[in-house]
């Protein structure tokens, strides 16, 4: 079990675990996920990590297939800047590592902007904690459990 399953379980949530086997070599977490289990890259999400202007981190939870606006992200958090945030930061503040990384169960909770367009879908496949595995559950459980907001934040 991971941290991220373990709060799913917690809080009963409906959720589904999908593993597949990850190849070391991939280039893309998120479009390895989406291709090994036969889902369109638009319901599989990524989680990124990015710090704004004031110095504080923010979890962007947007579909594989697309890119993240820096800023709209920055707006939905409350800021007028956003970058990607360091690696290490990324790491010590989530507890997970890089293609690991789930909006669930972090260490720190931070403040999670998940893309609007999780809504078109009954239920969307975010990380579970670790490569190869990946949690599905409803976008508004997911908001629900990490106390995010939902905002257009793709390119």
């Amino acid at each position: 079990m991971t941290p991220a399953i373990n709060v799913a379980k917690k809080n009963k949530v409906a959720h589904n675990i999908h593993t597949y086997s990850h190849d070391e070599s991939s280039e893309s977490y998120g479009l390895e996920a989406a291709e090994k289990m036969g889902v369109p890259g638009q319901r599989v999400f990524k989680t990124l990590v990015v710090l704004l202007d004031n110095k504080d981190l923010a979890v962007g939870v947007l579909p594989v297939s697309s890119m993240l606006s820096m800023k709209l992200i920055a707006k939905a958090a409350g800021a007028k800047k956003a970058v990607m945030a360091d690696k290490s930061d990324v790491a010590r503040s989530t507890g997970y590592v890089l293609g690991g990384v789930s909006p669930l169960g972090q260490k720190k909770r931070l403040k999670t902007v998940i893309d609007r367009s999780a809504k078109n879908y009954p239920t969307i496949y975010v990380s579970a904690g670790r490569r190869g595995l990946e949690i599905e559950l409803s976008p508004d459980d997911l908001a629900k459990l990490t106390s995010g907001v939902l905002a257009e934040i793709c390119q």
